[in-house]
């Protein structure tokens, strides 16, 4: 399964958005992480970059 984000918990800091090797994460609208499930490829960078915890891989 591809990278889940908790909107509770994004801090909209754009940390996972500059680590992502697949570029599959932007900020939406509200400046909050999207992961762009086509793209996404679960390597898991984006779980480690993320300073409030807010991305999972489940």
């Amino acid at each position: 399964m591809p990278a889940v984000v908790n909107r509770e918990e994004c801090v909209s800091c754009g940390t996972c958005v500059e680590e992502c090797p697949e570029e599959a994460i932007t900020l939406d609208d509200e400046e909050i992480a999207t992961v762009n499930k086509e793209k996404c490829t679960e390597c898991g960078t984006c779980v480690e970059a993320c300073p409030s915890e807010a991305i999972s891989i489940e």
